[in-house]
Parts: C-alpha cells; structure tokens; sequence
C-alpha cells in the first residue's frame, strides 16, 4: 500500500514538472507557431453575401471534383477490398463446399441418374425412331408445300 502511495506522488510530481516546463517554454499559448502552424489564408466571411460567394464556389468545385474522386476511391480503395474479399470466398468454396458437393453427387445422384437412363434408354430409342419414320414421312410434303408457296410468291 505504502508503495502505491510513492508511485502516485512520483506520478504527479512528474505531470506538474512537465507541465510547469511547457508553460515556461511556451507562455502565452504558442505552441502552435513553435511547431510551425502556418496560416490557412482562409478566412471567415464578413457579410451574407461573401458567404453566399463562398458556398456557390464551392458547390461548383464540389460538382467538379466529386466525380473523379469518387470514381478513384472506388477503383483504388473499394474494388481492391471487394476483389480480395470475392477471391476468399471463392478459395474457401472450393476447398471447403465443393468438394462435398462433388462428392455428395458422385455417390448420390450420378449412380441413381445412370440406373434411370439405362431403365429408359429402350424407350427413347424406341420414341426416336418413330419420329424419325414421320419425319421422313412429312418431309416431301413440306418440301412440296414450301415450293407451292415460293412458287405462289413469284407470280
């Protein structure tokens, strides 16, 4: 306890000789033109209507301005963060989710799906060649009904 104490008293001992030095260094507030604070040149409106001035050219440069910085911002700052954050996802997708995916189809759907289109592979075949034969069927026909029209068109 006592210890705490002395290091309390050494703690404020410290704080008021640094505060005694910089007010002794700095009187009268100068720090800011010790540490080279430099004058804007910007200075406050003195009427309404220097104000009015002021914020209309300032409207204009913004309308300028804005535009391209935006558009820089979002080409150096934003796109970069979206890239990176799309090519994470995209690596933790395929080496965490497809995997099982692939292997969830593999096992499950594709071995299932095969014994299906084996089952039906007759009946396709079968449904095939009937609309081969009619199609050969029609053929003519349609060849002779599309001649009829051309041939109609040119008279």
């Amino acid at each position: 306890m006592e210890n705490t104490g002395l290091l309390t008293i050494l703690i404020i001992t410290i704080l008021t000789i640094l505060l005694l030095f910089t007010i002794l260094i700095f009187p009268g507030g100068m720090i800011g033109e010790v540490w080279g604070a430099q004058e804007t040149g910007i200075k406050p409106p003195e009427t309404l209507e220097e104000a009015r001035e002021r914020s209309g050219e300032i409207v204009e440069e913004a309308k300028d301005k804005i535009p391209g910085i935006m558009k820089k911002i979002w080409d150096e700052e934003t796109m970069p963060v979206w890239r990176k954050m799309w090519d994470w996802t995209k690596n933790w997708w395929q080496k965490t989710i497809w995997p099982w995916i692939d292997e969830f189809f593999q096992k499950k759907i594709k071995s299932s799906l095969e014994e299906e289109i084996e089952k039906k592979k007759p009946v396709i075949e079968e449904e095939f060649e009937k609309e081969k034969q009619e199609i050969k069927k029609e053929a003519p026909e349609v060849g002779k009904s599309l001649w009829k029209r051309f041939k109609e068109i040119i008279k």
